[in-house]
């Protein structure tokens, strides 16, 4: 019932916002934050100093930097944490030019309008994935199938099932 948020933070500005945010709400609500000791020395998880000031805020989703152009995007990988940095690396090195890695930074409230509003935007659609590293039965996939099943429906997509990528069940 939207009584605590659980984030998992890619980006120092994108922590730096979750914090500023809780502290500047008029309520107070549990904040679950998980993010890897290994972001810290990570070469990909920087902030530039503007990501701090002005009129940033948290960003409850995020593209990666050298996504390729919406209407090129036939395949989206929707993950969380710091598997988005390996996903990035892989397509990358790979020369995968119709791949889009969308991270979720707050997995709860789950970011259903602005997913919805990023999935809208690709009319060539054909394939959605939820990657994580834990194993299927320890991460988040049984809580956001259902939710990413419901942003795929409102967004009007050919695609109504996202598949799981990731480790067995253990």
């Amino acid at each position: 019932q939207d009584n605590m948020q659980v984030c998992n933070i890619t980006t120092p500005a994108n922590y730096f916002h979750v914090l500023r945010r809780q502290m500047h709400r008029p309520f107070r609500k549990p904040l679950i934050i998980m993010t890897p000791k290994s972001l810290l020395r990570h070469p990909m998880a920087k902030s530039r100093a503007e990501d701090f000031i002005g009129s940033g805020h948290f960003m409850r989703i995020l593209s990666d930097p050298s996504a390729p152009a919406d209407a090129k995007t036939r395949k989206v990988v929707l993950c969380s944490g710091k598997v988005a940095y390996d996903l990035i690396e892989a397509r990358d090195a790979a020369g995968l030019d119709h791949v889009q890695i969308i991270r979720l930074e707050q997995l709860y409230p789950f970011p259903g309008e602005p997913l919805v509003a990023r999935l809208k935007r690709m009319p060539a659609l054909e394939e959605v994935v939820w990657c994580q590293e834990e194993p299927k039965n320890n991460g988040a996939w049984f809580f956001v199938e259902p939710l990413i099943e419901d942003a795929l429906a409102s967004a009007k997509s050919k695609v109504a099932r996202a598949r799981y990528a990731g480790r067995n069940a253990s």
